[in-house]
């Protein structure tokens, strides 16, 4: 039986973390983080990114499940202000854009990873005859089932949903803003890649940042306490995969305390398997 979170002592721990984080006093905050990952291990508030986020500690391979869903649950119903209108977010249409430009669609069945609100449903619902979304936040979810986008809706963290789903394959999978959560990507892209049809679309954004930050790492925690991943770390991992890059372009992926945040956006195509795999 899981036991129960002591929630006056985790909130007096993660108040004072923030606070000494803010503060500057890094070895203090990441030692009242360690408290608060004590007191609350499926770490709900995202202690073990935030200690990461300041460079110390293990880099985790993604952030945990119970931060993602408690983030987006409690922002669902300002989630579309605050991204678009104020942090000025617009890779959904992005992704339409580049699509249109290279010729491609219509598309048969789409599948939406981290669907959110129905930002990128919204934006592809035209294209596609069958739309698919899938979200860890069960408030983003009933925001996006509201505006009727999606012929098929689910909760569920993006893997577990690809490693579990009967509905494909999909000729076309986008992950708009899901990659800031992920650290390694391998099981995300084998996922994919075994619920795609052969020749199927990927298309996703990622955030980055310069070379010498990275200082050799395939990806860490950026100061925003999302994930940054190496461009030639996705790419390699694409190819490991077996995806052939379509598409690679530089894009502002949102504003963030005034500066533009950079990123990739990034199109792939399942590889047709060849002779000699039949």
């Amino acid at each position: 039986m899981q036991k129960k979170i002591d929630e006056e002592a985790l909130a007096e721990a993660y108040n004072r973390a923030l606070a000494l984080e803010k503060s500057g006093d890094v070895e203090a905050a990441v030692a009242a983080y360690g408290e608060v990952l004590a007191l609350d291990p499926d770490d709900h508030g995202g202690a073990a990114v935030r200690i990461a986020s300041m460079g110390r500690g293990e880099t985790p391979d993604k952030a945990p499940d119970a931060y993602v869903t408690t983030l987006f649950d409690q922002h669902a119903d300002v989630f579309e202000d605050v991204l678009v209108e104020q942090l000025g977010y617009s890779v959904p249409m992005m992704v339409r854009q580049r699509l249109q430009a290279l010729g491609l669609g219509p598309f048969r069945s789409l599948l939406d990873l981290g669907c959110g609100t129905g930002l990128t449903g919204g934006a592809l619902r035209d294209m596609a005859e069958h739309l698919t979304g899938v979200d860890l936040s069960e408030n983003m979810v009933e925001i996006a089932h509201e505006k009727d986008l999606y012929d098929a809706l689910y909760v569920g963290e993006a893997v577990d949903f690809l490693e579990d789903n009967e509905d494909g394959p999909f000729d076309l999978v986008t992950a708009t803003d899901v990659l800031p959560y992920l650290g390694g990507l391998e099981a995300l892209f084998f996922a994919a890649a075994e619920t795609m049809e052969p020749g199927g679309l990927f298309i996703f954004s990622s955030e980055t940042l310069p070379d010498d930050v990275f200082a050799g790492r395939r990806f860490m925690v950026g100061p925003h306490q999302r994930f940054a991943h190496a461009r030639d770390y996705v790419l390699e991992r694409l190819e490991a995969t077996g995806f052939d890059l379509v598409d690679l372009t530089d894009i502002t992926v949102r504003m963030e305390d005034g500066a533009p945040i950079a990123g990739h956006l990034v199109l792939a195509r399942l590889r047709q398997p060849s002779a000699a795999d039949a």
